[in-house]
């Protein structure tokens, strides 16, 4: 075989086009690859790791090494009483937590967005956007000060100012009294108000300004142009901010630690405070059955979120 044999040209084309063929079907992968690789030590391996430990008796500081009891901890978590009163205390935090994240901003955005002067409505969005720059420690020491029984300024506007308490009986915000749910939805709905509100803002720009004027014209009063107008264009955002808001009002437990305590009669003692108290702070350390309880949880959040999908979609 001669050279003009081995290195003919058209012997080399059809692996030149499957050499370009294949780099440009991995071009989007590679470029892909760094947040693949982030996803996958980040967040895919810890859930399967949390997922093996549910079905062990894993003991982090136990010198001996971990059992496969299989769904020993998902069948004594699911009969443990605690863990269902803890769902039903976030299930009713998230009743009293959700409503303030759609109504308020919603109604502010359209305030706002009716601003005509530009200056003036850039200036309400820097001052609502405030409580979300601030960084959570601060918003729990402004608010636990805020909530303080003594030195409050609440109890204080209730107590001096209005006289509607007496030292004695003014309202115990704080430590799992029954107000203590109520006063951390507060607190959640104004740590998130401005943002909420930037969502709306931004659904309501893509309403052509012609369309509410033109209903107004033919006698539509202003809550006929937001149920028919307003309120089709913001429902996708409305489903946004009801599905990731529901699985972050489900899974609170930073405040629960900080306002309410370990206390399990405490209204603050959810499913999030069980699992950490089996987790970390009772002394048999049961990593295993903390885990199951938290995929139990975090199960249950899926399912109630495919039915909220599927409201929003049928409403549609």
């Amino acid at each position: 075989m001669d050279d003009t044999t081995l290195y003919h040209p058209a012997a080399a084309v059809p692996l030149s086009r499957q050499a370009v063929q294949l780099r440009r079907s991995a071009g989007p992968w590679l470029f892909l690859l760094p947040a693949l690789t982030f996803f996958a030590l980040y967040q895919l391996y810890p859930v399967l790791r949390v997922l093996w430990i549910s079905f062990t008796d894993y003991q982090f500081l136990s010198s001996q090494p971990a059992s496969w009891i299989w769904l020993g901890n998902y069948a004594d978590a699911l009969q443990d009483p605690l863990l269902w009163a803890g769902l039903g205390r976030a299930a009713l935090f998230t009743v009293m937590f959700l409503p303030g994240t759609i109504i308020l901003p919603l109604l502010l955005a359209i305030l706002i967005d009716r601003v005509s002067d530009a200056r003036l409505a850039t200036c309400y969005r820097v001052v609502l956007l405030i409580p979300a720059v601030i960084p959570s420690t601060l918003v729990f020491v402004l608010w636990k000060w805020m909530y303080n029984y003594q030195a409050g300024p609440i109890n204080h506007f209730l107590v001096d100012t209005l006289g509607l308490f007496t030292l004695q009986n003014a309202p115990q915000w704080l430590g799992g009294t029954p107000l203590t749910l109520p006063a951390i939805a507060i607190m959640e709905v104004w740590w998130g108000l401005g943002y909420h509100t930037i969502f709306f803002l931004a659904g309501l720009a893509t309403i052509p300004r012609d369309q509410p004027e033109a209903a107004r014209i033919d006698g539509a009063n202003e809550w006929q142009i937001f149920w028919h107008i307003t309120r089709p264009r913001l429902a996708p955002i409305m489903m946004v901010l009801v599905v990731l808001r529901f699985g972050t009002s489900m899974a609170v437990i930073d405040e629960y630690l900080i306002f309410g305590g370990f206390n399990r009669a405490s209204p603050t003692y959810t499913w999030t405070m069980f699992m950490y108290d089996q987790a970390f702070k009772l002394g048999l350390w049961r990593q295993g059955y903390a885990a199951a309880i938290g995929m139990i949880g975090a199960v249950a959040m899926m399912l109630v979120m495919m039915l909220l999908l599927r409201l929003f979609r049928a409403k549609d």
